[in-house]
């Protein structure tokens, strides 16, 4: 092959794969910056809040495992309830297939931690991050709110919430240090590079929005 034409490609190359590390980058230092000073580990530290949000994610693995990332953050949301720093807790997750539950698996596990059902309110529409957190204003009519999840989590959940309004801190969990953690890191820089483009591009919303829940009112039931 022709020296030139090498060349050129290992150019073009170089161009492509520095101009996505910035882009990483600069998605990385806009989450740090808007969740800088609104993370807590302490929950006698953490300002309380009328609801936190609980996000969530699978109980079980598809290997069978229990998931270390779900009984972190069920056992940080019931310490936080504990702590009397929230009155409620809004369970937010996916709920789009048939027998795949999170906002139920995660009111039953509150629920054998001590935390009263009518204090938890399902959102069965959490289908993603995003939609976790506007849901949480536009229906649950919370602007402000506590979210409950690992600290990488937290802080790009943070950041959604300061683009639609949302005064949010966030309650960190445990992180999960196996492998699977290692995997979890490297797919979060990804996620927050699509959430950028969502909030300054695509101006992406929730896939569904529905009918207001008054916190203290009836609950929504399943598939609502």
């Amino acid at each position: 092959m022709n020296l030139k034409v090498i060349f050129k490609a290992l150019l073009i190359s170089t161009f492509l794969i520095g101009s996505a590390f910035l882009v990483i980058a600069i998605c990385h230092w806009a989450v740090e910056s808007a969740s800088s000073q609104r993370l807590y580990s302490d929950a006698s530290k953490i300002p309380g809040r009328k609801a936190a949000l609980l996000l969530g994610c699978a109980k079980v693995l598809e290997n069978g495992r229990q998931n270390s990332y779900f009984h972190h953050r069920i056992n940080a949301a019931s310490e936080l309830y504990r702590a009397g720093k929230c009155q409620y807790i809004i369970v937010s997750g996916d709920n789009s297939r048939k027998g795949y539950d999170e906002p139920t698996d995660m009111q039953e596990a509150l629920i054998a931690k001590g935390v009263p059902q009518k204090r938890i309110y399902r959102d069965f529409a959490g289908f993603r991050t995003l939609d976790s957190v506007v849901r949480a204003k536009e229906i649950f009519g919370q602007d402000e709110i506590i979210i409950v999840s690992q600290p990488f989590h937290n802080k790009r959940a943070i950041f959604l919430a300061s683009k639609n309004g949302i005064d949010a801190i966030g309650f960190n969990c445990r992180e999960v240090t196996s492998f699977a953690g290692v995997k979890t890191k490297f797919r979060e820089s990804l996620a927050r590079v699509k959430m950028v483009l969502d909030v300054y591009l695509l101006g992406t919303k929730p896939k569904y929005l529905g009918p207001k829940v008054q916190l203290g009112g009836p609950q929504p039931q399943h598939g609502t």
